[in-house]
């Protein structure tokens, strides 16, 4: 389970899942069972690098779920992060993919394309608990093309901006209005960049995908078979990237700098912004306690108004021979009571309607957990998943590599990302 993104596309799970015969544990290759039924049976729900930390809330969730359904035993398997879309790939070609799975929407996303998970709105079962979850949770696991969400909502994530005041009031700027839209952001680097009273980089990475998401860019078609990034208002954006990275605006290593790179920058004050999370404020009062003394947090610039979420989920299995347990299982575990007990345990939120207006979530404690707590609690509200489902970590490098051409001078904006939107599109096509 990754906690704070989700996995990329694997190109291989779509190719094995799509030769399938495929059946749930069990079946004989049928449909599997009714949804609308008693929940009974024996069912087996497979969770993602979640054993080691989390076992006694498990344990505990099936055996509340048991004693709740007296006629449904439930199997729980746990498998490690490494090579989870491989293992999921495995259990697709082979007819035994779990009754109730974890997955993130890129993982379903080929399942549910080969028939192979529940399509929860169709399914009058599952959609009729659709208003039990947060309207951006329950679309974040909706999939492009497909007409419906394959999974569960479970628990989302994101991460506030974390800014230097002091850089900013050398600059000039007010270090209470951080940049909340991109003209707000260029505008302040520039004065970051050029302020006589010591200039600093603003920030220490090149675009992303997502960058170009809370731009206001069109990064696909409706159904997610062509890349579209490469529009007018990509290329905008790489534009002013490009001006940013010639005047000092980014870091020099900015298109080198891993996330650990790019946060000891920030530490060092080198650079003035940088996302991060609760941990990283405990290495600051450790090892920067001037910076963590004047430090802000707030929400990434966007221009669409939505801010970047991550979003897991868990997908019922179409072949499943007990349906109607799985369905109910997948809802016990998802529900408002168990989402927000682990969620107290680990440093995730809840997809449940009105979950985030507790006072655990809206309140300050004065803790550095809690500081960060609240800020990204706040910013779920209206989240999306800039994310397209279908781009591997291929796709991800391509778009990367083409970026830093742009902005080394090498290729025009334009150029970079016509390229990478065409080689993105030619790996679609073969995958």
């Amino acid at each position: 389970m990754p906690i704070r993104r989700s996995r990329p596309v694997a190109v291989p799970l779509l190719a094995a899942a799509l030769l399938l015969t495929a059946c749930g544990p069990g079946d004989d290759g049928g449909g599997g069972s009714r949804a609308d039924g008693k929940p009974e049976g024996r069912i087996t729900f497979q969770t993602w690098n979640l054993r080691a930390n989390f076992k006694d809330y498990f344990d505990g969730v099936v055996r509340d779920f048991e004693e709740k359904y007296p006629d449904v035993k439930v199997k729980w398997v746990d498998q490690p992060a490494e090579h989870y879309a491989e293992k999921l790939s495995a259990d697709a070609g082979g007819g035994t993919l779990p009754d109730v799975v974890n997955v993130s929407p890129d993982l379903s996303y080929p399942l549910a394309r080969a028939g192979l998970l529940m399509n929860l709105d169709k399914e009058k079962a599952a959609a009729r608990f659709k208003g039990e979850y947060t309207p951006e949770a329950w679309q974040g696991n909706v999939l492009p093309g497909l007409s419906g969400a394959y999974s569960f909502p479970w628990y989302l994530n994101t991460g506030p901006l974390f800014y230097n005041k002091a850089l900013f009031r050398k600059a000039g700027l007010d270090p209470e209005k951080p940049p909340r839209t991109y003209d707000e952001l260029f505008a302040a680097a520039h004065r970051l960049a050029t302020a006589p009273g010591g200039r600093a980089a603003t920030l220490a990475s090149a675009p992303t995908i997502e960058d170009f998401g809370r731009y206001g860019v069109r990064l696909m078609n409706d159904d997610a078979t062509k890349f579209t990034y490469n529009e007018p208002k990509g290329v905008e954006l790489l534009d002013r990237y490009k001006e940013l990275y010639d005047r000092g605006g980014l870091d020099p290593q900015a298109l080198t700098n891993t996330p650990e790179k790019a946060g000891q920058k920030f530490l060092e004050q080198k650079v003035a912004m940088n996302p991060g999370g609760a941990h990283d404020l405990e290495t600051f009062k450790k090892n920067a306690p001037g910076l963590y003394r004047g430090l802000g947090i707030t929400d990434a610039p966007n221009n669409t108004g939505k801010p970047n979420m991550y979003v897991m989920g868990l997908a019922v299995s179409e072949k499943s021979r007990h349906k109607a347990a799985a369905v109910a299982f997948a809802h016990f575990v998802t529900g408002r009571q168990n989402q927000e007990a682990f969620a107290h345990k680990v440093a995730v939120f809840p997809s449940t309607r009105g979950s985030l207006q507790d006072p655990y979530w809206t309140r300050d404690d004065g803790t550095d957990a809690g500081r960060v707590r609240v800020a990204s609690a706040r910013m779920l509200q209206g989240a999306v998943n800039y994310t397209p489902v279908v781009m591997s970590d291929e796709m991800k490098t391509v778009l990367r590599n083409e970026v830093a051409k742009a902005l080394q001078g090498k290729k025009s904006p334009r150029r970079a990302l016509d390229d990478a939107a065409a080689q993105s599109n030619a790996l679609l096509e073969r995958g």
